[in-house]
C-alpha cells in the first residue's frame, strides 16, 4: 500500500490528485447529462451524435493552439484560467436547463463553448504533472493514480447523473459539475510550485507548428502509436454515442439504465488501468495494445446484438477495458517519448487526433445508426477494430527496443479523453 500510493508524498500531487478527483466525478456527470437531455427531446441519434461533435470538435479546431499556449506561457496560470471558465459554463448550462424554456441549438452551443475551453486545458493539464512531483522517482506512480482517478469518476459520474436525473432533473447534474470546479481551483491556489521561467519566444505561431508536426514525422515510435490512436477515435471509439439509444429503445430503460451503461464501461476502464500498472518493465506494450484492440473489438460485436441486459454488461466492461488499454498504451508512448521542450505540442496533436476524429466519428455513427439502426452500427465499429489490428499487426508484433522498456518504467499515462 506504501508503494501504491507513494506520490502522495508530493503536496502539490496530492491537492491536484483531490481537486480533480471531485471534478472528475461533475464533468462525467454533465456529459452524460446532456447525451441524455438530447436525445429525450429529439430520439435522434442523428442529433446526438451531433451534441458529441458540438463538445468535442472546437477542441479539435483549437487545440494546437492550445499546444502552444502551453509550452509558451506559465501553465498553472493558463490552468487555472480554464478551470473558472468551466465553471461558469456549467453555471450557464444549469440555469439553462432549469427554467424549462430551452432549445437543443442553446445545449449544443454551450458545449461548444466548453469544446473550446478544453483545448486549452488538456494541453496545459497533462504536462503539469511532471511540475507537481518534486521527486521524480514517483513520477511513475502518480500518472498510474492520475489514470485510476479519471477512470474511477467514469464509474462513479454517469450512475450518478443517472440517479440525478431521475429524481431532480438535468440542471441538478449541471450545478453539481459548477460546484465541482470549486475543489480544482482551491487545489491549484494552494499549491507551491517552482517559479516559472518564461520560454524566449523567438518563432511565430505557424512555425512552431510545423516544427511540432516535423518533429512527429522524425519519431516513429511516437507518429505510428498517434495514428492508431487516430483511426480508432474516427472509426471505434465513439462507440459510446450511442448509449443513450440502447438504453431508452433497447433496454426500455431511462436515464438510470444509461448511467449504469456508462458505469460498467468505467468499471471495465479501471480494472484495465490497474492491469497496465501491475505489468512488469519488461512487458512489450505493442502486444498488450494489439490483443486489446482484438479484445475491443470482439466485445463490441457481442455487445452489439445482446438483448440481456447483465450479459450485455459483461462485454461493455470487456470493452472499457480494451478501450483504455488502448488508448493508455498509445498515449503513454507519446507523452514518455516527447522531449520536454515539445510535450506540449505533442500532446496538442494527440488531442488534435482525439478531439477532431471522435466528434467526427459520432457524427458519422450518428448517421448511420439513423439508416441501419444503433446495434447494427456497434457491430461495424467492432469490425473496424478488428481491420485496424489486422493492419498494424506487423508493426505491433515487431520487438520493443530499449528505449521502450525505459520508457515504461517512467511513465505510465492515460489517455481521455475525458475528458478528452
Amino acid at each position: 500500500m506504501k508503494n501504491t500510493f507513494k506520490a502522495f508524498r508530493n503536496r502539490n500531487y496530492t491537492l491536484f490528485f483531490a481537486g480533480q478527483s471531485v471534478s472528475q466525478i461533475g464533468t462525467w456527470m454533465q456529459r452524460t447529462g446532456v447525451s441524455w437531455v438530447v436525445y429525450t427531446m429529439t430520439h435522434s441519434a442523428f442529433i446526438l451524435g451531433l451534441a458529441v461533435f458540438a463538445m468535442q470538435f472546437p477542441s479539435f479546431l483549437f487545440s494546437l493552439l492550445g499546444g502552444i499556449a502551453a509550452d509558451r506561457y506559465n501553465r498553472y496560470k493558463l490552468l487555472l484560467i480554464t478551470q473558472i471558465a468551466a465553471m461558469i459554463q456549467a453555471v450557464a448550462l444549469a440555469a439553462l436547463t432549469f427554467t424549462n424554456y430551452y432549445e437543443v441549438w442553446e445545449i449544443l452551443t454551450l458545449s461548444v463553448v466548453l469544446g473550446i475551453i478544453n483545448a486549452f486545458d488538456v494541453p496545459a493539464r497533462q504536462p503539469m504533472v511532471h511540475e507537481m512531483v518534486s521527486d521524480k522517482a514517483d513520477l511513475p506512480n502518480a500518472l498510474a493514480l492520475n489514470s485510476s482517478m479519471n477512470n474511477l469518476a467514469r464509474l462513479v459520474g454517469p450512475a450518478l447523473s443517472g440517479i440525478v436525473l431521475v429524481k431532480f432533473g438535468a440542471s441538478a447534474c449541471f450545478f453539481i459539475n459548477a460546484l465541482s470546479f470549486v475543489a480544482v481551483i482551491i487545489s491549484l491556489v494552494l499549491m507551491k510550485l517552482p517559479v516559472h521561467i518564461p520560454s524566449v519566444i523567438k518563432k511565430n505561431v505557424r512555425q512552431e507548428l510545423v516544427d511540432g508536426f516535423d518533429y512527429i514525422k522524425r519519431t516513429p515510435s511516437i507518429s505510428t502509436m498517434l495514428l492508431i490512436l487516430t483511426v480508432a477515435s474516427f472509426l471505434v471509439l465513439p462507440y459510446n454515442t450511442l448509449f443513450p439509444v440502447f438504453a431508452k429503445i433497447i433496454y426500455k430503460g431511462d436515464a438510470a439504465t444509461f448511467g449504469y451503461i456508462n458505469s460498467f464501461v468505467g468499471l471495465g476502464a479501471i480494472a484495465g488501468t490497474i492491469y497496465l500498472a501491475s505489468l512488469k518493465p519488461a512487458t512489450n506494450l505493442k502486444i498488450i495494445l494489439l490483443i486489446n484492440t482484438i479484445l475491443l473489438g470482439i466485445c463490441l460485436l457481442l455487445f452489439s446484438h445482446t438483448g440481456f441486459f447483465p450479459l450485455a454488461m459483461l462485454f461493455g466492461a470487456l470493452s472499457g477495458f480494451g478501450t483504455v488499454c488502448l488508448t493508455t498504451v498509445c498515449i503513454t508512448t507519446v507523452q514518455v517519448e516527447s522531449d520536454a521542450k515539445m510535450r506540449g505540442r505533442v500532446i496538442s496533436y494527440v488531442a488534435l487526433g482525439y478531439f477532431g476524429m471522435m466528434p467526427l466519428g459520432s457524427l458519422l455513427i450518428g448517421a448511420i445508426s439513423q439508416k441501419i439502426g444503433a446495434p447494427n452500427t456497434i457491430f461495424l465499429e467492432g469490425v473496424m477494430a478488428l481491420i485496424i489490428a489486422a493492419i498494424f499487426a506487423k508493426f505491433l508484433r515487431g520487438k520493443e527496443t530499449k528505449k521502450d522498456i525505459i520508457a515504461f518504467e517512467e511513465e505510465v499515462e492515460n489517455a481521455v479523453m475525458e475528458k478528452i
